[in-house]
């Protein structure tokens, strides 16, 4: 997934997908959504609240409604990205087609109307455990704490399950130290797997 510090800089740097994306863009500003860039991507509020996101993967492209797991979606588009999504919901594109069929604008609708009435679906957070192995150098990396703070709490727990579920220790240690780069460079843990 292209990530980027700036609107401009995320589009400037599309390669893959970039026509798609554009042309989603279009659609998401057209129903007056404000735009800009959250977690490296482009991101639509609607009265200061994130609604919607935009994503270029390997082999497809997407569009994330945070709340929506609260929309009808009586043809299924939706899917959850991972099993604890317990909100969140992407519609997958893999051609121009597929999005120019697509009844979007009822889709954006039906999520400004949620948000208009105030129904959401809240968030239940998880007990974040952090390994052992990770614990200790966290305490005795520096930098590597001072970064470890940076990160989102997902992207946390996506680090400490990785490495936490490993059942040898020596396999724990392993993934930590592939790890170490990517946490002091403020990655996404899932990162490598995206279009870079």
């Amino acid at each position: 997934m292209a990530s980027a510090m700036t609107i401009a800089a995320y589009f400037d740097n599309l390669v893959k997908w970039k026509e798609e994306i554009l042309y989603l863009r279009e659609i998401l500003l057209s129903m007056g959504l404000e735009e800009t860039i959250k977690w490296g991507a482009p991101c639509y509020m609607y009265k200061g609240k994130n609604v919607m996101g935009l994503a270029d993967f390997k082999s497809y492209t997407c569009i994330w409604f945070f709340q929506g797991a609260l929309l009808k979606d009586e043809k299924q588009y939706l899917v959850s990205g991972n099993k604890d999504t317990q909100a969140m919901r992407q519609w997958r594109f893999h051609t121009m087609a597929e999005i120019r069929k697509a009844p979007i604008k009822a889709y954006i609708k039906e999520t400004m109307a949620h948000f208009d009435a105030g129904i959401k679906i809240p968030v239940k957070q998880k007990t974040l455990i952090v390994p052992e192995e990770l614990e200790k150098a966290l305490k005795q990396n520096k930098i590597l704490s001072q970064q470890w703070a940076k990160l989102s709490p997902s992207c946390k727990r996506e680090y400490a399950d990785y490495i936490g579920s490993a059942k040898k220790e020596e396999t724990r240690n392993s993934r930590l130290n592939k790890m170490i780069p990517m946490i002091i460079e403020a990655k996404s843990m899932h990162e490598k797997y995206m279009k870079k």
